[in-house]
């Protein structure tokens, strides 16, 4: 520990826990998605596409990533043809308090456009 600034440094990113959870959820749709299965429970892919507004490779890309990291499971709720919704894990359940942090954080330093 730095004694005056109390962060962990690190010789190598790859020990330092901060770098190695930005490598997971660090970008900008992946906290998005989170925050949107947090408050409806599950959603379909199509609902994720509607509401982030996010380009459909991205979001196939990300949910990709967070189910292969155990973040969230498909659930088919179609065989022909094949629909999935997406729910989170207990792991990605886990990340409440960091997106709860994001909008605190947010609330008090950012301004709403108007």
């Amino acid at each position: 520990m730095n004694k005056t600034t109390d962060i962990e440094i690190a010789p190598s990113l790859n020990y330092c826990p901060v770098a190695r959870a930005l490598d997971l959820v660090g970008d900008r749709w992946t906290l998005l998605i989170v925050r949107d299965l947090l408050k409806t429970g599950s959603c379909r892919y199509q609902v994720l596409t509607e509401t982030l507004n996010v380009a459909p490779n991205t979001l196939s890309g990300r949910l990709k990533m967070l189910e292969a990291n155990g973040f969230v499971e498909r659930r088919f709720y179609s065989e022909y043809p094949p629909r999935a919704e997406y729910v989170l894990t207990d792991k990605g359940r886990s990340l409440k308090p960091i997106i709860d942090s994001f909008r605190t954080w947010g609330k008090k330093n950012t301004e709403a456009p108007t």
